[in-house]
């Protein structure tokens, strides 16, 4: 079992910056890739970014490309996602997973959640 708690959720304007974080426990943090999906309002879960064990490999979705950075401490057990020049439509439940294979999008394949964490980006 792995746990994953996301921090760093909240409201910002249009062109800001805001940084998720996610702290894992549980079973060996390099065992797993680890990404980032996010659910906007009255839409399915959608994937954003994902990252390698060891990090040296990094996928984003074409709309946060240029814009987001993820990463990863494996010495700190955390990844996290740095999002800049925000727009109205990263609106949505950022939710952090843990899976066994880097370069899947399907969020069927990921095996563990966190709770997500709420971004709102105002006009």
């Amino acid at each position: 079992q792995v746990q994953l708690v996301e921090s760093g959720g909240g409201l910002v304007q249009a062109g800001g910056s805001l940084k998720l974080s996610c702290a894992a426990s549980g079973r060996t943090f390099t065992d797993y890739v680890l990404g980032w999906f996010r659910q906007p309002p009255g839409t399915e879960r959608e994937f954003v970014a994902a990252i390698s064990r060891a990090g040296d490999n990094t996928l984003y979705t074409e709309s946060v490309e240029g814009r987001f950075t993820i990463s990863r401490d494996n010495a700190r057990n955390t990844v996290s996602l740095q999002m800049n020049s925000l727009k109205p439509e990263d609106t949505a439940v950022y939710y952090c997973a843990a899976g066994l294979q880097f370069g899947i999008r399907s969020e069927d394949l990921w095996h563990y959640w966190g709770q997500g964490t709420r971004v709102t980006v105002s006009s």
